[in-house]
C-alpha cells in the first residue's frame, strides 16, 4: 500500500492551495480517509476525514469553512483544498487511511473513528509554507 501526497508549496496569506493524495495497493472508496498536519514542536491533528460509510466530512474547527476534502473513485485519489490559508496553516500535510473495520469500530463505540491512532497507513508528507 502507497499514499503519495503532492500539491504543498509556497502561499502567501489568503492564497489557496489544493493538495492531493494518490493511492496504490488500497481503493479509497472503501477506507475512511484522514488529512492531518503537523507543524514543529506540535503534535500531529487531524484536519478533514470522510468515510463513505458516514456520507458527510468532518474537519477540525481550525480549517472548517476554509478547506474542503474530496475524493475522486476514478483516479482513486482524495484531495484538500486549501482556501484563505493562514500563517498558522504552516505545517507538513499528511493523508491517511483507516481500515473499514477501524471506522465500524468507532462508529459502533459512537466515538470520532479519524485519530492518528486510528489510521493504518500514511503518506509522506507535502510541505505547506504560508508566509509573506
Amino acid at each position: 500500500v502507497q499514499l503519495q501526497a503532492s500539491g504543498g508549496g509556497s502561499v502567501q496569506p489568503g492564497g489557496s492551495l489544493r493538495l492531493s493524495c494518490a493511492a496504490s495497493g488500497i481503493y479509497l472508496v472503501n477506507y475512511g480517509i484522514g488529512w492531518f498536519r503537523q507543524a514543529p514542536g506540535k503534535e500531529r491533528e487531524e484536519i478533514a476525514c470522510f468515510s463513505s460509510s458516514e456520507g458527510f466530512p468532518y474537519y477540525g474547527n481550525s480549517v472548517k469553512g476554509r478547506f474542503t476534502i474530496s475524493r475522486v473513485n476514478a483516479e482513486n485519489t482524495v484531495s484538500l483544498q486549501m482556501n484563505s490559508l493562514k500563517p498558522e496553516d504552516t505545517a507538513v500535510y499528511y493523508c491517511a487511511t483507516a481500515s473499514p473495520s477501524r471506522v465500524r469500530f468507532r462508529q459502533q463505540e459512537g466515538s470520532k473513528w479519524c485519530a492518528v491512532d486510528d489510521m493504518d497507513y500514511w503518506g509522506k508528507g507535502t510541505q505547506v509554507t504560508v508566509s509573506s
